[in-house]
């Protein structure tokens, strides 16, 4: 994505495609069909307004029962065994409109679609095989199994462009064996052997041994996306400023050429009003040194965030929170109760 102002592009790897995503039943996109059933409401290719009927498989989940429903996961059933066109409409949907709002990889991962390996294989090989059809963009093939990885990779044919693979880690290095098998693109992430990083440092050394364990693989510098881990920042008010410092080390170490991206939202997990946390996070982000976010680019659109000269309050506000500088969050949701964040 070409960026007003930006001297190089921005690589977004929407994140959208995914069976972790939720809706809360709440949310007035899940309602009854005139029959009374439980449905998704979308819009489709046509620009018409469609329903996604919720399959009892979904109904019976505990996640379900506490107010929320994974709609892709819904889909993936609708359309690998309910009615077919209705789940790859939505699935459809989708895929454009993570492409129109300006995604470069498309990240598509079934952890959650079952438990069992098997079917998590299977699902994954199906959905590569579908998306690729209806994709102009190329495939992120994101699982927390190899086996699932490997098999996507299998299944994606490179008509949209060359793969990527999310993720390489050092407890899973096997992951940069794949990359160099199928000539994808890596995420490789800065976590540790058994334990996440707690700081900055922590976040380069691990990344610099990852980083040099796929060069010496083979790899192109420029097919390495660095994942330097983003944390919620509620949860700590300095894991904005560990994540931002260790950007900046990571692009000074290895200069222009390596990609350094992340999980944009993850920043905002647990703080209300997320769109302003994220978007000050993918600014500070960017002017650390970083160039990708895997994120959803219809949520958060990169383009308006990144071009705008003067912060808004609200991102004013939320600056303070990624850097550590509001414990926390207490000036932040003063102003979002006072409906003071625009």
């Amino acid at each position: 994505m070409k960026i007003d102002g930006m001297d190089r592009e921005f690589i977004v790897i929407g994140e959208n495609v995914h069976t972790t995503r939720a809706l809360l039943r709440r949310n007035k996109r899940v309602t009854t069909d005139d029959n009374g059933n439980d449905v998704i409401s979308y819009v489709n290719q046509a620009g018409e307004g469609a329903f996604l009927p919720i399959p009892d498989v979904i109904k019976e989940t505990q996640d379900f029962q506490e107010g929320r429903v994974k709609h892709v996961k819904a889909a993936l059933h609708q359309a690998m065994f309910g009615e077919a066109e209705v789940g790859l409409d939505y699935i459809r949907a989708i895929v454009r409109q993570q492409e129109a709002s300006g995604a470069d990889f498309l990240d598509i991962n079934v952890d959650e679609v079952s438990l069992k390996k098997d079917e998590q294989i299977a699902a994954m090989q199906w959905l590569t095989g579908k998306v690729q059809d209806m994709a102009t963009r190329p495939l992120s093939i994101d699982s927390s199994d190899l086996d699932v990885i490997a098999a996507g990779l299998a299944a994606y044919d490179g008509r949209n462009g060359p793969p990527m693979l999310n993720s390489a880690a050092m407890e899973r290095p096997g992951a940069l064996d794949l990359a160099w098998e199928h000539k994808a693109a890596v995420i490789v992430t800065a976590a540790g052997e058994s334990a996440m990083p707690d700081g900055a440092e922590g976040r380069v050394t691990n990344a610099t041994i990852m980083i040099e364990a796929a060069l010496k693989k083979g790899i192109a510098v420029n097919d390495i996306y660095l994942d330097p881990l983003v944390f919620p920042v509620a949860v700590d008010p300095e894991y904005g400023r560990h994540c931002l410092e260790a950007i900046r080390e990571i692009r000074q170490r290895f200069g222009p050429e390596i990609h350094i991206t992340g999980g944009i939202s993850n920043a905002s997990f647990g703080v209300p009003a997320r769109k302003f946390i994220n978007e000050a996070f993918l600014r500070l982000a960017v002017d650390a040194g970083a160039d990708s976010g895997i994120m959803d680019p219809v949520q958060n659109d990169p383009n308006a965030a990144l071009a705008a000269t003067e912060p808004s309050i609200g991102i004013a506000l939320a600056r303070d929170v990624v850097l550590g500088q509001d414990a926390d969050c207490a000036t932040y949701i003063k102003a979002w109760r006072k409906k003071e964040l625009v």
